[in-house]
Parts: C-alpha cells; sequence; structure tokens
C-alpha cells in the first residue's frame, strides 16, 4: 500500500512539473469618478497570463507586471501595485490628485496597454507590449516594448544573450540599415537626419521574434523624431541564422 502511494505521489508530481504552458489574456478597465464632459481620464490593459507552470508562469507575470508599472505608474511608491487592478486605480488616483491641484491644465488622460503572445517555440517566448499613455501636452506616446523570456525557466532573456557575437551581429545590422534608410557607408549615421547617440548606429532597445523573421524595431524618439515616427528593420531567420543563438 505505502508503495502504491509512493508511485502515485511521484506519478502526480511529475504530471504536476510537466503541465504546458499556457497564457490567458486579463482585462483590466478603469475610469475617473470626478464629472467631465469628454475625454474622460480612462485606462485599459488588456495583457496575457502565464498559467499551469508556477514557477515559471509567476516569473513571466511578475516581469510584465513590472514593465507595466514603468509604462502607467504615477504613485511614489511603485511596490504598492500588486496586479492590474491597483496599478489602473493609481493611473486614476494620479489623475484626480494632479486635477485638484491644477483643474485647467489637467484633461484627457489615458493609458491604452494591449499585449500578447508574439512568437513561441521551445527556445524563446516573445510577449508583445502595445503601449500608448497621454498625460498632458502636445500629444499622447505610442510604442511597442519586446519581453523575451526562456519558457523553460521563465527568466528574461537580454538583448545581449541573443547572439553569439553580438558585436559582429550589429556591424552586419548597420550595413543593412544603412542600405535599407539609403545613408552612405562613408556617411555619419545621423547625416540624413536621424538621432542617434553620439552619432554612433545602436541595436535598439526591442527585438522581437516574429512568424517572418526578427524584427529590430526603434521606437519614436530612439533613433529618429517623433514626426519620422518608429523605424523597423526585419531579418529572416534563414539570413541571420549563424548570429542568432535561439531560433
Amino acid at each position: 500500500m505505502k508503495n502504491c502511494l509512493l508511485s502515485l505521489l511521484s506519478l502526480f508530481v511529475f504530471a504536476s512539473c510537466t503541465k504546458e504552458l499556457s497564457f490567458e489574456n486579463e482585462t483590466v478597465k478603469k475610469e475617473s469618478a470626478l464629472p467631465c464632459k469628454k475625454d474622460c481620464p480612462k485606462i485599459s490593459i488588456d495583457v496575457p497570463v502565464a498559467k499551469n507552470s508556477p514557477v515559471v508562469a509567476d516569473s513571466i507575470n511578475k516581469k510584465i507586471l513590472n514593465i507595466l508599472k514603468e509604462i502607467v505608474y504615477f504613485g511614489e511608491k511603485p511596490a504598492e501595485a500588486k496586479n492590474y487592478a491597483t496599478l489602473a486605480a493609481s493611473f486614476i488616483a494620479s489623475y484626480e490628485e494632479m486635477h485638484k491641484k491644477f483643474p485647467s491644465e489637467t484633461f484627457g488622460w489615458e493609458a491604452k496597454i494591449a499585449g500578447n503572445v508574439e512568437f513561441q517555440s521551445e527556445q524563446i517566448l516573445n510577449i508583445k507590449i502595445d503601449h500608448y499613455t497621454f498625460t498632458g501636452g502636445a500629444h499622447g506616446y505610442q510604442g511597442f516594448r519586446s519581453l523575451l523570456f526562456d519558457p523553460k525557466t521563465g527568466k528574461n532573456i537580454p538583448n545581449n544573450r541573443l547572439f553569439k557575437n553580438e558585436k559582429k551581429f550589429k556591424a552586419f545590422a548597420e550595413k543593412e540599415f544603412r542600405t535599407k534608410f539609403k545613408i552612405p557607408s562613408a556617411a555619419n549615421i545621423n547625416s540624413t537626419g536621424l538621432m542617434f547617440e553620439n552619432d554612433a548606429f545602436q541595436l535598439p532597445q526591442n527585438i522581437f521574434y516574429t512568424n517572418q523573421g526578427l524584427l529590430l524595431y526603434y521606437n519614436s524618439y530612439e533613433a529618429a523624431s517623433y514626426a519620422e515616427g518608429p523605424l523597423e528593420l526585419l531579418f529572416p531567420y534563414d539570413a541571420i541564422s549563424d548570429y542568432l543563438i535561439f531560433m
């Protein structure tokens, strides 16, 4: 009887450990209770939440929440936002506090966050965050964030760990970038009006794995003006397989 119980327990543990990671989107919406006639302050969050594999899922979910805090949190103590509901409430509370101090200068605050599983393989998981925020000024800010994970552990994979030799890939990418955006090879990278820091080509902060290939995505202001908009450079995987660690 004891051996049977041990066998059943072992089977249960094995089955628990081999559950396949899955995702379900969580949606949170909140508006200010203060009176308004139009452009009422609001926030909507719709992002994937990892399920089934507890340790892996917890690591992924914490990273996504922390990134959303960076995007929309205006409180003094970000750690107090423990979930998306409290994060949304903090955004609205920040607006209402600001509105009480400057009623004629605050209007139309908005945050819209939408996430999805952009790419998933045995080696890499890519979560894409599409975000828009407006908290005053001439216009809001829209951008994309790429979150890369090891699907076996849930640990975040930084961009510099994507390549066998980042320096060599960067040199290759610069040549392709100059070709696409018609920048002479001997000219300064900013000679046509771009805004790379220190006049030197850099890989973007956000790199996406997609079904079509590896996407280098420069958000507005990262390499060009707001008017210029985001810049993109897509590499088919077979063209850069020698550079990549993960496929």
